[in-house]
């Protein structure tokens, strides 16, 4: 994977897509946690939730393809991409502050993705002061 200013995550709780982005290049890599969670189910009738513990190895992992780029952008359908930006502000901080944004998205197609990633880092650049 070669290194470029920004980086998408998608992740939930079943993989995480990391999708660098350069002016004319994306890389593009998939890592999966160490111990798959299995679909939750609760009873029937029962107010009892469950959440899965959170894989720490698994955003350890996510988190190191991070460390060469220099903004990013970390989406998903449902609670794992905030917890794994709480992760980063606990065990990674340097990563952490690379996050300019954190938001919902379903389940894009890899160019979906990209495209949406891309816009967004487009507006986060206007909304930088510029330098003379």
């Amino acid at each position: 994977m070669s290194h470029h200013y920004h980086a998408v995550v998608w992740i939930d709780h079943h993989e995480a897509r990391v999708i660098e982005i350069g002016k004319d290049e994306v890389d593009e890599v998939h890592v999966k946690p160490h111990h798959p969670i299995k679909h939750l189910h609760t009873k029937a009738g029962s107010n009892a939730s469950w959440r899965a513990p959170e894989d720490i190895k698994f955003f350890k992992s996510v988190a190191e393809r991070l460390a060469p780029v220099q903004e990013v952008l970390v989406v998903g359908p449902a609670n794992a991409k905030t917890a794994f930006v709480k992760y980063l502000h606990k065990k990674d901080p340097k990563i952490a502050e690379k996050v300019i944004g954190v938001e919902t998205v379903d389940h894009p197609t890899d160019g979906q993705l990209v495209h949406y990633a891309k816009a967004y880092f487009k507006q986060a650049d206007r909304m930088l002061p510029q330098l003379d």
